[in-house]
């Protein structure tokens, strides 16, 4: 079997698994999907999903977000890594969007936006505008490599491997489906394999 059927197959599979596969961050409106989104590097969307919890009470436009401040803003995300750094890019951002009045629809336009990176870009296109697009953030390049016995070293390859999959719908579920996957059935240090629905398609559980 090809890499590219395999690939079909497990998404098949998996949709079993996760019949409405999407994204576990809360948000309220595409502004506030994008604020998550970017508040999501290098943290659970459990964490990010307590800070905006009181933070979504409050802000719901670019502009609810640059007249609340950035002091206020960080009170709120805190509890997020890098926090100082993420404010300071969103109320960068919300600056922005509040002169734009829009938000960008390119993946190129996503990322001229301050905290904004390929992955980021890639989910709020997914998410927000149904784009038959594949973010690969940790979980999505950990599987990957480990599926398919791949050595990939940049995300970016393991994408354009990804999009091979010539079936829209699969495509656009293709990222949610390997998210949810490796979050709660292949993770990290002690993939559940017993209990993997794809393992007898898994190189790593095969080798």
């Amino acid at each position: 079997m090809t890499n590219i059927l395999k690939l079909k197959e497990i998404s098949k599979i998996l949709i079993k698994s996760f019949p409405n596969p999407q994204t576990e961050l809360h948000y309220t409106n595409h502004f506030t999907l994008l604020i998550a989104i970017i508040l999501s590097a290098q943290t659970t969307d459990k964490m990010v999903n307590i800070a905006t919890n009181t933070l979504f009470k409050l802000i719901n436009t670019p502009q609810d977000l640059i007249n609340l401040g950035i002091d206020e803003l960080k009170l709120h995300i805190k509890i997020l890594n890098y926090y100082n750094t993420k404010a300071q890019n969103i109320i960068k951002t919300a600056h922005i969007l509040n002169q734009m009045q829009s938000i960008p629809n390119t993946l190129e336009d996503l990322m001229k936006l301050p905290g904004v990176g390929r992955k980021t870009a890639n989910v709020f296109l997914n998410v927000a505008l149904d784009k038959p697009t594949i973010a690969v953030d940790t979980h999505v390049f950990r599987l990957t490599n480990r599926i398919f016995n791949a050595n990939f070293t940049k995300p970016e390859d393991a994408e354009k491997f990804l999009l091979q999959i010539n079936s829209h719908s699969l495509k656009k579920h293709t990222h949610h489906l390997l998210i949810l996957h490796g979050r709660y059935v292949c993770k990290a240090k002690k993939p559940d394999c017993k209990n993997c629905k794809i393992s007898h398609l898994c190189s790593y559980f095969n080798q």
